[in-house]
C-alpha cells in the first residue's frame, strides 16, 4: 500500500509536469528558442524516469525537481527575458530588467541542491560538514557548465536566436550573476536542511565535528601512492 501511494505520488508529479510542458509547447512565443531551451528537458527527463527503477530518490527530491522543471518550461514558452511575471518581479525589486531568469537560476540552487545532497550521501557516503558543502560546490560547478553550454549554443545559431536564448538583456555580467544566484540558492537550501537536522537530530553537531577531524596515522597520497603502485607493478 505504501509503495502504491509512493508510485501514485510520482505519477502525479509526472502528470503535473506533462501538463506544464504541454502548455509551454503550445504556440510558444519564439518556437526556435523553445526548442533550444527544451534540449535540457529532452535529455533530463528520460534519465530521471529510468533512474526511478535503478536509483529511486525521495518524494521530496522528486517534488523539488518537478518544480524546477516547471519553472524552466514556463521560461521556454515566453523566453526567459519576456515572462510576464518577470516584469512584475522586476517592479517589486525596482528594476526595469525582467527578473524571471534570475529567479530560475536562484531556484536551480534552491531546488536542486537537496536532490544532489541525497545522491551524494547515498553514492559517495558523504557525512557531516561535507554533506552540506559539496551540494553547494556542485551547484556552482553545474551552473558554470550550463553557462558555457549556453554560450556555445548561442554561438552556433543566428544572432537573434542567440540573444533570445542567452537572455542577458544587455548585462555583460549576466553569466556571473546567474552563477552567483544559483550558489546562493544552494547555500540557502543547505542552511534550511542544516536547521532541520539540528532541530530533529541531536547528533548533527557531533557528526559535523567528526567529519572535519584529520584522521591520525593517515598516509599521504600523490607521489607516495604512485610510488607504491609503481613498485607493486614492477615487483619491488
Amino acid at each position: 500500500m505504501s509503495s502504491l501511494r509512493q508510485h501514485g505520488y510520482r505519477l502525479l508529479l509526472l502528470a503535473i509536469f506533462t501538463l506544464a510542458w504541454s502548455w509551454a509547447a503550445w504556440e510558444p512565443l519564439h518556437p526556435d528558442d523553445w526548442l533550444l531551451e527544451n534540449y535540457l528537458v529532452f535529455a533530463a527527463l528520460p534519465i530521471i524516469l529510468l533512474s526511478t527503477r535503478i536509483f529511486p530518490l525521495s518524494n521530496v527530491s522528486y517534488t523539488l525537481i518537478t518544480l524546477f522543471m516547471c519553472l524552466h518550461v514556463i521560461g521556454s514558452h515566453y523566453t526567459y527575458a519576456e515572462v510576464p511575471f518577470g516584469v512584475t518581479l522586476g517592479e517589486w525589486l525596482d528594476t526595469e530588467r525582467n527578473m524571471y531568469d534570475r529567479l530560475v537560476h536562484f531556484s536551480f540552487g534552491l531546488l536542486l541542491a537537496y536532490p544532489a545532497r541525497e545522491i551524494l550521501i547515498r553514492l559517495a557516503g558523504l557525512r557531516g560538514f561535507w554533506a552540506y558543502f559539496f551540494p553547494v560546490d556542485i551547484t556552482f560547478a553545474l551552473s558554470s557548465i550550463y553557462e558555457i553550454i549556453e554560450w556555445l549554443a548561442a554561438r552556433s545559431v543566428s544572432p537573434e536566436l542567440g540573444i533570445a536564448f542567452l537572455g542577458s538583456q544587455g548585462d555583460i555580467w549576466d553569466a556571473q550573476k546567474d552563477m552567483l544566484l544559483a550558489g546562493l540558492g544552494a547555500i540557502l537550501a543547505m542552511s534550511i536542511v542544516l536547521a532541520l537536522n539540528l532541530w530533529l537530530n541531536a547528533n548533527t553537531w557531533r557528526d559535523i565535528r567528526n567529519s572535519v577531524r584529520v584522521p591520525t596515522g593517515g598516509r599521504t597520497l600523490g607521489e607516495t601512492k604512485l610510488l607504491q603502485w609503481w613498485r607493486k607493478r614492477h615487483g619491488h
